[in-house]
């Protein structure tokens, strides 16, 4: 079976934040050449793929999620020339290459939109989503921004409002015309034709929204507070359109005239799990999805691993899933998940357990490190949501910090006074200082990527049960006549193994086939 896998099926894919990886010129900023320098040590993780986010032309009002030219590199990250070598390099190491690609908005600064905006009666004029003001001169529905705010800007030139789920500066993509949905494809062959191997879609249920501008209802009250306009309502008509499918469909036939490209989706939202399926389902639709089960829960307990898993069975017709516990909109999982004084050891564990799921599994640049959460002073902050909210949003600054590479003054980044601040705890656990030693959590990582790789039951095996006693989680998993269990166990306190049978793969933070000790794990194979 594994022989006819397509290359992403159970891949670990490692994401790239290109403003924090490497900066090759001394800027402050990371960039595309500063990635080609680095990749070797992406490569040597075993890592399968590589995931930039974006480094398109843009004002960088949202980091790069503002895009002003789909088909070329911003200035600060480098050239298209620079890019190439980004692929060229990868494909040496055996890495492939997936990019962001955003879809539901522009920036404003985007020609589509200056044309757009010009008037009522121009070929783009209805590319974004445009609307009269209600008579009294209030916005056209009562939609709010995830930024915070009314969802909707007036714009004096064409005397009308315009969407943005987003910033101001994000108008809204009109992808219900059929004109934009076909600019957008144009642009993936651009990036297709350049040699990639897949695209990560962003926000993709905002892509279509209620051409009626019908008002959302309000949410029903939770015990969650409430920071944003945003949360007070359920987001029934400013996305999840049910036409979104369709131009999925569009996307699924543009790649398939290539060999080997992988899409998966972020999807957020009180209907994830619904979206996700109907964005995967069969063979003409996207290979994955990830959703955020894991990115802001308070904890990682067995329950909740249990759950997410159960949302996707292994089913004719049914998506490929995708995980991940970090990325570059969510706080560092160690600074979420445990006590300082365990992080080590917690970071093996959970290393290890998102290598022992069934989908795929994406790393985040550092998390090999065990990197955590950086406080921002509110006088450093760039992230304009954290800005908004202040202080009741956590900056997303603080897990997009440049990674460190050696013990020198600007770690090993490239640059003296980097973008944002390193963080001292995490300068300690730079790449030189943990390749140096063998019991490294970089080193732990390089062991558990391996035993993915090498297991046909962890790597693409169906989850043949999933159970969960107390801080105690037990995964059996199956594929190529291999029988593997996983037993992890979660908590503060030993717990003891009386049948931790069979033949062990792996063992960390102290397990043995007759006690889990704190945060540990152990990974046997039975005979099938």
């Amino acid at each position: 079976m594994s022989g006819v896998l397509p290359w992403w099926k159970g891949a670990v894919i490692y994401q790239i934040y290109p403003r924090s990886f490497m900066d090759s010129n001394g800027d402050g900023i990371g960039d595309l050449p500063g990635i080609t320098q680095r990749l070797p040590h992406i490569a040597d993780l075993g890592a399968d793929a590589i995931w930039i986010s974006p480094f398109f032309k843009s004002p960088m009002k949202d980091f790069g999620y503002d895009v002003a030219d789909y088909c070329d590199v911003d200035p600060i990250f480098g050239t298209l020339a620079d890019f190439d070598k980004v692929v060229a390099r990868s494909h040496e190491l055996g890495l492939k290459v997936l990019i962001d690609q955003v879809y539901s908005h522009t920036s404003d600064e985007h020609k589509w939109f200056t044309e757009s905006r010009s008037s009522r009666h121009n070929d783009k004029a209805d590319w974004y989503v445009w609307a009269d003001a209600k008579p009294d001169g209030s916005p056209p529905s009562n939609w709010q921004s995830v930024f915070g705010g009314p969802a909707w800007t007036w714009d004096a030139r064409r005397g009308q409002y315009y969407l943005h789920n987003f910033l101001s500066s994000q108008p809204q993509l009109n992808l219900h015309n059929a004109d934009a949905q076909q600019a957008v494809l144009e642009v993936m062959r651009f990036w297709l034709e350049r040699g990639v191997d897949g695209f990560r879609i962003d926000a993709l249920n905002f892509a279509m929204h209620d051409p009626q501008l019908r008002d959302n209802p309000p949410a029903p009250a939770t015990n969650k507070p409430r920071t944003r306009p945003f949360d007070f309502q359920l987001k029934t008509y400013n996305q999840s359109h049910p036409d979104i499918p369709a131009f999925i469909e569009r996307i699924r036939n543009l790649t398939d005239e290539y060999d080997g490209i992988f899409t998966v989706a972020e999807v957020g939202g009180d209907d994830a799990v619904r979206e996700m399926r109907a964005f995967t389902q069969g063979e003409t639709h996207l290979n994955s999805a990830y959703g955020f089960n894991f990115l802001y829960a308070d904890a990682l307990t067995p329950t909740l691993v249990c759950s997410a898993l159960a949302e996707w069975p292994d089913e004719q017709g049914l998506g490929w899933p995708s995980w991940a516990f970090e990325n570059h909109d969510a706080p560092r999982a160690l600074s979420r998940w445990c006590k300082p004084e365990d992080r080590e050891a917690f970071a093996r564990l959970k290393t290890l357990l998102l290598m022992s799921l069934r989908g795929n599994a994406i790393l985040y640049y550092g998390e090999e490190l065990g990197l955590m959460q950086v406080d921002i002073p509110f006088d450093q902050l760039h992230d304009p949501e954290a800005i908004a909210n202040w202080p009741l949003t956590l900056s997303r600054d603080g897990a997009r910090t440049p990674m460190p590479w050696d013990e020198s003054d600007c770690a090993g980044f490239g640059s003296e006074t980097p973008w944002l601040p390193i963080g001292d705890h995490n300068r300690d656990l730079a790449v030189e200082l943990q390749r140096a030693s063998a019991s490294s959590l970089l080193a732990s990582t390089k062991t558990a990527i391996a035993l993915r790789k090498t297991n046909p039951a962890l790597h693409h095996g169906r989850i043949a049960d999933c159970t969960h006693d107390g801080d105690l989680l037990e995964l059996t998993r199956e594929a190529d006549g291999q029988l593997l269990r996983c037993r992890f166990n979660l908590g503060s306190d030993q717990i003891d193994c009386s049948d931790c049978e069979g033949e062990v793969r792996l063992a960390i933070n102290g397990a043995s086939t007759t006690s889990l000790p704190p945060y540990s794990a152990i990974i046997l194979e039975l005979e099938a």
